[in-house]
């Protein structure tokens, strides 16, 4: 049994196409880039126990209202570093409800020779940019590279 599709209309401009994959190239190209960098940190982290000791809530920066988009908080820990100095810094991943509670223990990652260099040993916090970047250029690579196929079965 085979089935054949008949498409219909002047398809997709070729233009479109390579401009497709062309972003999803480069957004896959970020997303090493970041994984990369989520690598070298984690292969020289130095691991501590860090506690929360605030909640940074921070308003959308983007111009939209606050019904919209309500505020972010981003969690503030303290911990001593292998060295015994105190550090605290503010995680780059930040929720809405919150992910973490003020007073709530968490494993640290430090840089040893950049204490300051810390984050909160999550998900969020390690491999976010990384899979939304290369989620993004493999959606765009994708349906150009589909589009392209297609309009060149049609010719």
């Amino acid at each position: 049994m085979q089935i054949e599709f008949q498409v219909r209309g002047r398809g997709v401009p070729r233009g479109l196409n390579v401009a497709m994959i062309a972003i999803g190239a480069l957004c896959l190209v970020i997303g090493l880039v970041f994984a990369g960098i989520s690598v070298a940190f984690l292969t020289n982290a130095e691991r501590a126990r860090g506690t929360v000791v605030a909640l940074d809530w921070q308003e959308d920066r983007d111009g939209g209202s606050r019904q919209d988009n309500p505020p972010v908080a981003y969690p503030v820990v303290e911990f001593t570093s292998a060295n015994g100095a105190r550090t605290r810094f503010q995680d780059s991943a930040g929720s809405n409800p919150p992910s973490y509670k003020v007073g709530e223990q968490v494993e640290v990652l430090y840089r040893p020779d950049a204490p300051e260099d810390a984050r909160i040993k999550g998900f969020l916090s390690l491999w976010l940019l990384p899979l939304l970047f290369g989620g993004i250029g493999l959606i765009f690579t994708g349906i150009g590279t589909a589009f392209a196929l297609a309009s060149r079965r049609r010719r």
